[in-house]
This record gives structure tokens, C-alpha cells and sequence, in this order.
């Protein structure tokens, strides 16, 4: 699976943007995901897409906010925050499946062996 490794973390207030990135040092067409979790609350997938096709898949409370994508050559994942609300405040990890699909799976964290070690997203009211 290789290494992943994220960057683009920060604080702003609500409302406001912060783009994050993912690379990973291996180049497969598989499902990638983000995933976030706050202090004293589950982990949650956000968004995930397959680098083969392209298909995206996101959490009801991001969409039309959000956008994971991906660079040409297939080894950056990215997702852009848009309007972020303090209720985003998390840790925010990057997963890779391995798996040649997202469809069905996307949002289960046991579907990902290979992680990132998280970058901090605060947003205050």
C-alpha cells in the first residue's frame, strides 16, 4: 500500500476554506477516502473516491461543500473545504483501500489498511 501522507490542516473561522492534501507513495487505481473524528465522537467518513473512474462519494453533512479530487497522475488526493462550520473541528486522516472499488464500502473504516497519521481541523464560530 505504501505510505500516505497528509498535509493542509489549520484554523479558521466559520465559513471559511482549507484545502487537504493526501499523497501517497505508491500509485494504484483503488478507493481513497477521508475520514474525520472529533474529541469524543466516532470516526466518519467524508468522502472517498476511486482513482480508476473518478466516482466520489460523500457524507450527507458535506456535500455541496466538500470536493475530493485527485491529480492527473493519480497519487494526490485532495478534498476542498468550503464553508466550514465548527461542527467540522476534527482530525482529519486519509485511508487507502487497495481494493480496485469504492461502491458499498466507501464509508467503512475496516475497508482502509493503509492511513495517514491526521492533520487538525479547527473551525471557530
Amino acid at each position: 500500500q505504501g505510505q500516505l501522507v497528509e498535509s493542509g490542516g489549520g484554523s479558521v473561522q466559520a465559513g471559511g476554506s482549507l484545502r487537504l492534501s493526501c499523497e501517497a507513495s505508491t500509485y494504484r487505481l483503488h478507493c481513497r477516502a477521508w475520514f474525520r473524528q472529533a474529541p469524543g465522537k466516532e470516526r466518519e467518513a467524508v468522502a472517498a473516491i476511486y482513482t480508476g473512474g473518478g466516482q466520489t462519494y460523500y457524507h450527507d453533512s458535506v456535500k455541496d461543500r466538500f470536493t475530493i479530487s485527485q491529480d492527473d497522475r493519480k497519487n494526490m488526493v485532495f478534498l476542498q473545504m468550503n464553508n466550514l462550520k465548527p461542527e467540522d473541528t476534527a482530525m482529519y486522516y486519509c485511508a487507502a483501500s487497495g481494493r480496485p472499488y469504492c461502491v458499498g464500502r466507501w464509508n467503512a473504516g475496516d475497508f482502509f489498511p493503509t492511513w495517514g497519521q491526521g492533520t487538525q481541523v479547527t473551525v471557530s464560530s
